[in-house]
């Protein structure tokens, strides 16, 4: 038995962090392929200017302002689906951002910020998705983590642990949700051409552009597979990576990014290739 995968005519679709970078090109990519997309976020004007640029579209984008941190506002972005759009199919959550840390100048607010949008925002839409489409008997989840979350990176305390507990987490619900009809999947993405990593200073191997990764994403929500990585020439390499005895992991990484030969500094945070969307 196959499980079940989110087709136009089952609903909507809806999108978190579609403002710019990789969920907005996927609103336009499933928007181009017929579904009717929600997104989500707290810019406005963005999701107005995406929603007029699907406009020719075979399908279509519902502006749906909200903060995934507010836990309220995720639960009427859910009543406003449900109740004036259609059932909700399919949910991808895609809000994150990425704060460099450095264990010479921890702050607070860095762990803080990463975990209240990075993970307790994914759970604030999971937690009302996942009630709607029991009560339905059938749904599609999506969550993005990164590679990120494989292993420790440096520069990546905060946002690598919150990565790392996506994957846990999307792991440790399958179990159940298969059992409830609800498909989920895992989308763990190398390095996409998005305004976060433009301001990185170093290369970054096999980068994606986001118009690619939505064709990654949008392939991949209609497969079987439980996790969508791209590109797997970088992404396999990561895996591997992480299969290694620590002395050898991070002496690896160690030579690979030159971070040891780095000195510590208050005033330059320097930064090293890692995947994030």
């Amino acid at each position: 038995m196959q499980d079940f995968v989110a087709r136009p005519e089952h609903g909507i679709v809806w999108i978190s962090g579609a403002s710019s970078g990789m969920g907005r090109a996927l609103a336009l990519k499933l928007a181009g392929e017929g579904y009717k997309v929600a997104v989500t976020a707290r810019d406005h004007l963005k999701l107005a200017e995406l929603q007029a640029e699907a406009s020719g579209l075979s399908g279509s984008i519902i502006v749906l302002d909200g903060d995934v941190t507010d836990a309220e506002d995720m639960e009427h972005v859910l009543a406003s689906i449900e109740y004036e759009h259609g059932a909700l199919a399919l949910a991808i959550f895609n809000a994150g951002i990425y704060l460099p840390v450095h264990a010479e100048e921890l702050k607070l607010g860095d762990f803080e910020q990463s975990f209240a949008v990075n993970l307790q925002g994914v759970v604030n839409c999971l937690v009302p998705a996942v009630r709607h489409m029991k009560a339905k008997g059938q749904g599609q989840i999506a969550i993005v983590s990164s590679v990120t979350g494989y292993g420790g990176l440096p520069t990546s305390a905060a946002y690598g642990a919150t990565k790392a507990a996506l994957i846990n987490m999307a792991e440790s619900l399958k179990f159940d949700l298969d059992k409830m009809g609800i498909r989920i999947q895992l989308i763990n993405p190398g390095f996409v051409d998005t305004p976060a990593t433009r301001q990185n200073d170093f290369p970054m191997p096999s980068l994606v552009s986001v118009e690619e990764a939505a064709a990654h994403i949008s392939a991949g929500l209609k497969s079987q597979t439980f996790e969508i990585t791209f590109p797997k020439r970088f992404t396999y390499v990561m895996k591997l990576l992480n299969l290694m005895p620590y002395g050898l992991y991070f002496w690896f990484l160690n030579r690979a990014t030159g971070w040891r030969e780095r000195p510590l500094s208050q005033h330059h945070r320097p930064v090293t290739p890692h995947p994030a969307e």
